[in-house]
């Protein structure tokens, strides 16, 4: 028996069937990638000078090529990002995918994503650009470096309060994403992802409508990087680190954000009843043993921060 690597599901072939619809209704199989994970890490340095969405990890646009049932590098146009395998830290798809799935059961809108396998068995992770609609329609997204100014040299010189004024200036409903905000940042705080800096917040419109874009690049960097002292990329209330229920709930979401006492208690409980089927996801995924223990301790430590 076997697991998909799409849905975590108990599956007789590499993929479940559930899995693959998601992707689409008419895939009944998948190829493996044509390419080896250190080939795919080659193809992402020749692409790097190409592609819209840049980054630290490599990655490639690629095309689903229903009709045979496989993934088509391509240079441009591409509907998903493969993000291989690192050459230096380990397990970061596998890592991402994990997290990226904790968010969505945490409610928090995510993108079509899932792990696929290459042509050397190693598994590479997917994710359909939220900035491109049917058949290829473009939607107009900034990052909230671009909003504020800033390049890619210096996205990390903000903070979360200039992060909330960028949702208060340029969202059509401002108080709908705070909540969004303080809903990820919540999230981003528990797993230990600390390398939210401005390029990782977007907006999109759509519809005439600016909003939150949905999440992207979210890891457990603290198991990758475990030298790291830092828990949060940006400052809040002047702190990257040692953070606590007063600064993310008493300061950031009633004082900052301006959140009701009702909406924070809900965002609250709802994080930590949905605990349990991280706990799950995190025993099903794809991680080693060895790193799903690291990325448990992060779990555990960070719960007993928040719910004291």
């Amino acid at each position: 028996m076997n697991r998909c690597p799409i849905t975590y599901a108990v599956c007789l072939e590499k993929y479940s069937p559930e899995g693959l619809k998601l992707f689409s209704r008419r895939l009944t199989g998948l190829s493996p990638l044509p390419f080896s994970g250190e080939e795919l890490r080659l193809e992402a340095a020749a692409q790097a000078e190409k592609m819209s969405i840049q980054g630290v990890q490599p990655k490639v646009s690629a095309r689903l090529n229903i009709r045979q049932q496989k993934f088509d590098i391509v240079d441009s146009g591409g509907l998903y990002i493969l993000k291989p395998q690192l050459a230096d830290y380990r397990e970061v798809p596998e890592n991402e995918d994990l997290t990226m799935k904790m968010a969505e059961a945490a409610g928090i809108d995510t993108p079509l994503h899932g792990l696929i396998y290459g042509r050397d068995n190693e598994l590479c992770y997917c994710i359909r650009r939220f900035d491109r609609g049917t058949h290829g329609k473009k939607h107009h997204v900034e990052d909230f470096a671009q909003l504020g100014g800033h390049c890619r040299e210096t996205k990390y010189r903000s903070s979360m309060e200039k992060v909330a004024a960028h949702i208060e200036t340029y969202c059509t409903f401002p108080a709908v994403e705070k909540l969004k905000l303080f809903r990820l940042t919540l999230f981003t705080f528990l797993v230990g992802n600390e390398d939210m800096h401005l390029k990782n917040f977007s907006i999109i419109r759509m519809n005439d409508i600016i909003r939150l874009a949905p999440a992207y690049d979210l890891l457990n960097t603290t198991i990758v990087l475990p030298s790291t002292t830092e828990e949060l990329a940006l400052p809040l209330n002047g702190k990257k680190s040692n953070l606590n229920r007063v600064d993310l709930v008493d300061y950031y979401a009633f004082n900052r954000l301006e959140l009701s006492q009702k909406v924070v208690k809900n965002t609250m409980e709802q994080l930590e009843q949905v605990r349990h089927q991280w706990e799950k996801l995190l025993a099903e995924s794809f991680l080693s043993e060895k790193m799903k223990q690291k990325y448990g301790d992060i779990l555990d430590n960070r719960f007993s921060r928040l719910y004291i």
